[in-house]
């Protein structure tokens, strides 16, 4: 077991940046064991060793967190797929698996809380049908040694703020980190200002607040250079990777050439590249983000570049990109000199 980390709370006393891989959805259904359109992460039972797998792989990228794959697997998922008698084995499972891996690596463990789908300002039962979905989750969490929850994706402040509460209530004092994802326009679904509902958060006791999915590095970015001097918390910022633009902020409403909807099957050719996630990184550590990650679409090299571009070393950086050694491109003096001129005279 490595020894164990300073805590999340502890780190941000220090001023320290903490990296939270996420993609978890994203990247099993890529890989065959999640269906996209549901995205209820079955496969925490059904291929757990593919889930601890991608945990160390994220930590070994460079992540500070291993966050359990609970996205998602709460009871109104669950309910659409009729497999809510799953619920509690499939969250124990998460969290056993990350703890696991959290113990292993000396990394902290998050568990996991997100938007419940069953917000409805003209039905006032999703309010408490809401908080028993985000308590147990929580004290499942808290039962499996969660260092933190983290809380995310909501699209209304009343869902995140009732997500923070119910880490306070039923949390045994855990830190709570509360994102929101923020679709076009000025408002959240509630009529709420963005700024003010991260204000309101913070002051309600979150650790650290900010924006997480939806949005990419380039249309995030506007956002946090709007709150970087309001938010008196650590500010979170998790895009997702691809290059969302002023006409399409929002991933799920890019669209492929022909005017069809690519989400989110058809993404693919709006990946950034690795080195457009290192230039936004360095970019939101300036502006003072301490909490960082990527969401939807990441996979472990994202992650080794924001690593990197922060002045890490990761254990994955030991494979980092030596291009003076390529047989064409390199300019190492052993290499066989008729390759390297032949491509500065030949047009590929």
């Amino acid at each position: 077991m490595a020894s164990k980390s300073k805590g999340l709370l502890e780190r941000f006393r220090d001023g320290e940046v903490v990296i939270c891989a996420e993609g978890y959805l994203f990247e099993f259904e890529r890989r065959g064991y999640l269906q996209a359109g549901t995205y209820v992460p079955e496969v925490v039972i059904e291929h757990p060793e593919l889930v601890e797998a991608l945990h160390r792989e994220f930590v070994h990228a460079g992540s500070d967190v291993v966050l359990a794959f609970t996205f998602y697997l709460h009871r109104e998922k669950l309910r659409l797929i009729g497999r809510e008698a799953d619920l509690e084995r499939l969250n124990r499972a998460a969290l056993r698996l990350a703890r696991q891996v959290a113990d292993d690596t000396g990394t902290l463990m998050a568990g996991n809380i997100c938007s419940t789908n069953i917000y409805d300002p003209t039905d006032p039962a999703w309010e408490p049908a809401a908080r028993a979905m985000f308590k147990e989750q929580i004290e499942w969490a808290v039962e499996g040694g969660a260092d933190f929850i983290y809380a995310e994706t909501f699209f209304a402040y009343a869902e995140a703020r009732l997500a923070l509460d119910c880490v306070k209530q039923y949390g045994n004092g855990l830190p709570a980190v509360v994102s929101i994802s923020k679709h076009r326009g000025d408002l959240l679904f509630d009529g709420v200002p963005l700024e003010d509902a991260l204000e309101r958060l913070a002051e309600a006791g979150a650790a650290a607040v900010g924006l997480n999915c939806g949005r990419g590095p380039s249309t995030m970015l506007p956002l946090l250079q709007g709150l970087k001097d309001k938010i008196k918390v650590p500010l979170v910022a998790v895009p997702v990777p691809y290059r969302t633009h002023q006409d399409s902020p929002h991933f799920m409403t890019l669209k492929d050439p022909d005017g069809n909807l690519a989400f989110p099957l058809d993404l693919d050719p709006w990946l950034c590249s690795r080195s457009q996630i290192a230039a936004w990184s360095a970019r939101a550590y300036a502006l003072g983000v301490r909490y960082l990650g990527l969401c939807c679409g990441n996979a472990s090299h994202f992650t080794r570049a924001m690593a990197e571009a922060l002045g890490r070393q990761p254990p994955a950086s030991r494979y980092t990109a030596d291009m003076t050694k390529h047989a064409y491109y390199g300019t190492d003096p052993a290499l066989i000199k008729f390759n390297t001129e032949q491509v500065r005279k030949t047009k590929f």
